[in-house]
């Protein structure tokens, strides 16, 4: 699932190397998508970007024509200043008018470079709110379709690959794209109102100022798309250098990275992938930056071409000084408008191929659980697993198969077999984080595929073995087994003395209160065992549970603690169906049932006596770790 959804992005960049101009403009369908969030995430904010981006193109083009005026009536007061006949005809009255003419001109600049100071101010603010919006806009989306994945999603290292490239770049893509999309708006009508005073000195203005910036856009649309599948390609690589990160910088890891002096070594694989991506990074820089300067060439040649032109103009008294001075800032504007424009578009092509991945991730088929049943025809029967048999996505080899049990309410059952044998498995099978690929399981006498998946997963409290330990607060920590009661504290302490917790909790400086962990300030550690115990009560925290079970949450205390806290377990549990995984054959052999599983089958089942009647594998394990106690 996760490589045929992986496919599509990929497409428009490999298109556009078979056909360049398919490939650029296919990429833009994320042109509109973006638009739409950002009207989504603020309608005011978007309204004031238009309006602001507008006035803010339209202002250079007004400067440079009152720039003008402001030349042309400087010349022609001075020529007034110096014609002395005139000033005697006129008693100094054309001269005086020509002067206010010209400070009237110059606060008229004055107020129009205010007016775009402020627009550009004004962008800027807007930008900056909807940036910090914006984001959080697209993280939420990223965080809120993690929750509907299902648990083969986050099993898949293609698909990490996915949710990699989609945090770690499309998060701020979105507003980078409506950004540009307004800047080419601006860009757009700067260099229309450009055009307009340009036409008049000569049509042919306007076109070379059009055709200048192509060949270095050219260059940056060509370049972008090499980026992009660059960044594409790294992916597992970037994802390695983050777990490198968190292994070196992070406190479950220190102890061991310390004891066993893996620092310099994993710094070291750290460093050698950065070099890896680095060199290729310098060699599309390098090719990217030379082809750039090389085409922007052009750009300057026409640039000081039409200078020479313009000046040339002037000197044959074909244009006064103010227009020559008003069409070379013009020219020169209405270049840096045009470089900008083609500039933007590239961008949006860059932007846009990021995009394609935050849309890949966000669009990855999550199958939908189709059963609505909130209750069985036979609640006595208890659960059934019927020739089930299950092989994890991409494995060629199955996990489990041909597996038949039958566990009745009030009764408890031990899973015993070697670590990768399948016993895990069978339990994620029971919650429905993965559906069997043969046979069925049946809870109340329905097949667990017509259930409801919220109603299923209420009725089973289950600890694995690498139980969550959150950085949160002690009582959070257990609430999590319970959301609705997630900030009951009433029912953590009730949990908490099922779980055997509530003395050590009693004794912490706040009580339920307490930072758990490093991470924040005040936080409290605590010992494996400690944490085995916080789980335990958040599996007790689920009252309405009829199934628990317990995934060898127990292996950090020893082993008459571990068979005391199943023996309280056990009677916790009466009424209900028990569970428990375990390596320890003292505590297995207070179950009903007993079954061993061998390379995902079932080899052996019956109670502790019957097995060691049978002599077979269960008996040997059973007698070998006997005589490590004596």
């Amino acid at each position: 699932m996760g490589a045929t959804a992986a496919a599509s992005p990929g497409a428009a960049p490999g298109d556009g190397r078979r056909d360049p101009l398919r490939g650029f403009l296919g990429v833009f369908r994320y042109s509109r998508r973006a638009l739409e969030l950002v009207w989504s995430t603020s309608r005011p904010l978007t309204v004031a970007l238009g309006l602001l981006t507008v006035l803010a193109g339209a202002m250079p083009a007004a400067v440079a024509w009152v720039g003008a005026q402001i030349v042309d009536a400087v010349v022609a007061a001075a020529r007034l200043g110096t014609d002395a006949a005139a000033m005697v005809a006129n008693d100094g009255a054309a001269f005086a008018a020509a002067r206010t003419r010209v400070i009237e001109l110059v606060v008229l600049e004055g107020v129009l470079v205010a007016v775009l100071a402020a627009a550009q101010r004004a962008l800027s603010l807007s930008q900056s709110l909807l940036r910090a919006q914006l984001g959080q806009r697209v993280n939420v989306m990223i965080l809120e379709k993690a929750v509907t994945l299902t648990l083969a999603h986050f099993e898949d290292s293609e698909f990490y690959d996915k949710l990699t490239r989609a945090r770690r770049e499309a998060s701020s893509r979105p507003l980078s794209l409506v950004m540009r999309s307004f800047g080419l708006v601006q860009n757009a009508v700067s260099l229309v109102s450009y055009g307009v005073l340009l036409v008049k000195f000569s049509p042919w203005a306007v076109l070379v100022l059009l055709l200048a910036g192509l060949p270095a856009f050219i260059a940056e649309a060509k370049f972008a798309g090499d980026a992009f599948r660059l960044f594409r390609w790294r992916s597992p690589e970037t994802r390695m250098q983050l777990y490198l990160e968190t292994v070196l910088a992070r406190e479950d890891y220190a102890k061991e990275v310390k004891l066993y002096g893996l620092g310099e070594r994993l710094l070291a694989r750290y460093r050698a992938i950065f070099e890896r991506l680095y060199r290729e990074d310098r060699k599309l820089t390098i090719r990217r930056d030379s082809w750039g300067f090389a085409l922007g060439l052009i750009g300057t040649v026409a640039l000081y071409g039409a200078y020479g032109w313009i000046a040339l103009a002037a000197v044959a008294a074909t244009i006064t000084l103010g227009q020559m001075t008003m069409y070379l800032l013009l020219f020169r504007q209405g270049q840096a408008a045009v470089s900008a424009s083609l500039s933007a578009i590239g961008g949006m092509y860059e932007d846009n191929l990021y995009l394609s991945t935050l849309y890949d991730y966000l669009e990855t088929p999550v199958q939908r659980l189709l059963g609505g049943r909130t209750s069985g025809p036979d609640p006595s029967d208890g659960v059934r697993f019927e020739g089930v048999g299950f092989t994890y996505p991409g494995a060629d080899h199955p996990a489990l198969e041909q597996v038949t049990l039958h566990l009745r309410p009030g009764t408890s059952l031990a899973l015993v077999g070697e670590n990768g044998s399948g016993k895990t498995t069978l339990i994620k099978l029971l919650t429905r984080l993965y559906d069997p690929t043969q046979g069925r399981i049946l809870l109340d006498g329905l097949d667990l595929r017509e259930w409801d998946e919220g109603v299923v997963r209420a009725r089973v409290g289950v600890i694995f073995q690498d139980f969550a330990r959150y950085q949160m607060l002690v009582g959070e920590n257990i609430g999590a087994g319970d959301e609705p009661a997630f900030e009951d504290e009433a029912r953590w302490r009730e949990a908490a003395s099922q779980g055997r917790a509530a003395e050590f909790i009693d004794a912490l400086p706040a009580g339920y209160q307490t930072q758990l962990g490093k991470w924040f300030k005040e936080g409290r550690e605590l010992s494996g065992g400690q944490w085995q115990k916080i789980a335990l009560s958040r599996a007790f925290m689920r009252t309405q549970a009829d199934i628990l079970v317990l995934d060898e949450p127990t292996a950090a205390m020893d082993a008459q603690a571990e068979a005391d806290v199943f023996e309280h377990f056990r009677q916790l549990a009466s009424g209900r169906i028990a569970i428990l995984i375990s390596h320890r054959f003292s505590t297995v052999r207070m179950a009903d049932q007993i079954v061993v599983i061998d390379g995902g089958r079932i080899v052996e089942h019956g109670s502790h006596e019957v097995l060691m009647d049978q002599d077979g594998l269960y008996a040997r394990l059973f007698a070998l770790q006997a005589r490590g106690y004596t």
